[in-house]
């Protein structure tokens, strides 16, 4: 019997790569805090995640000459933030909402790394027959 990685992570592992791409435009929004007319941006992390998932479970190829499904991870799926008050130099960044949607974020790759950790811990356990 093989072993399905798909099916034994979850989505674990794309709610990995989505997580890792919000830290970078989070991180680009508080590196530009400062930039005169920058524009805050982001994504919806769990419309993205659902995304992704419909489409890897509705999305096959039946045909050598079918286009590959789009990753959705690799879209771009970014949104410019609604600021509660914007700069007087056009600046979006809340540096203190960035801040926080940053460490919530770097909380939930830690959480889910952690639970992808344990699904190959699993694996492995089972591998060796322990």
């Amino acid at each position: 019997m093989s072993i399905s990685f798909d099916r034994a992570l979850g989505i674990h592992a794309e709610a990995l790569e989505l997580r890792e791409r919000r830290a970078e435009v989070l991180a680009n929004n508080l590196a530009n805090a400062d930039t005169p007319g920058y524009k805050a941006r982001d994504f919806d992390f769990k419309a993205m995640l659902g995304a992704q998932v419909d489409n890897q479970m509705q999305m096959s190829m039946t045909s050598g000459k079918h286009l590959p499904p789009m990753d959705i991870a690799q879209s771009n799926g970014l949104k410019y933030r609604q600021p509660d008050q914007i700069s007087l130099d056009g600046n979006t960044v809340d540096t203190q909402k960035e801040t926080a949607e940053f460490t919530k974020n770097v909380l939930d790759f830690q959480a889910s790394f952690r639970l992808l950790n344990g699904k190959f811990k699993a694996l492995t356990a089972v591998l060796k027959g322990e």
